[in-house]
């Protein structure tokens, strides 16, 4: 049984950091596309960043140049440092990761972790 559980997250105020961990367990033979997606009240889900296996990253426009996505393949960890928080930053946030286990190829998610920017 494969489990993603995320830490980090909380309450700061605009223009801070902070920063998100992901760590999947289990049965993992490969890992591969790794992300982050964010959930504001009332809007939809959207992708925030993603990593690939090779380390090649995406953001989201509203991201880049204050978001840093990154891995630890050992760990088995995506991790997420978001520095110049804004208010609009405020969303639950979920790690998404795709990979393969004793099923085969399969999409897991995180439980979500609440980042909330407010003076």
């Amino acid at each position: 049984q494969v489990q993603l559980v995320e830490s980090g997250g909380g309450l700061v105020q605009p223009g801070e950091s902070l920063g998100v961990s992901c760590a999947a367990s289990g049965t993992i033979f490969g890992i591969y596309l790794m992300g982050w997606y964010r959930q504001a009240p009332g809007k939809q889900r959207e992708l925030v960043a993603a990593i690939t296996s090779g380390g090649n990253t995406n953001y989201a426009e509203s991201v880049k140049g204050r978001f840093t996505i990154s891995r630890d393949n050992a760990r088995k960890t995506v991790y997420l440092q978001m520095n110049s928080l804004k208010p609009e930053d405020t969303a639950v946030y979920y790690c998404n990761v795709n990979l393969v286990g004793t099923g085969g190829f399969a999409d897991y998610w995180g439980q979500g972790t609440q980042v909330t920017v407010s003076s």
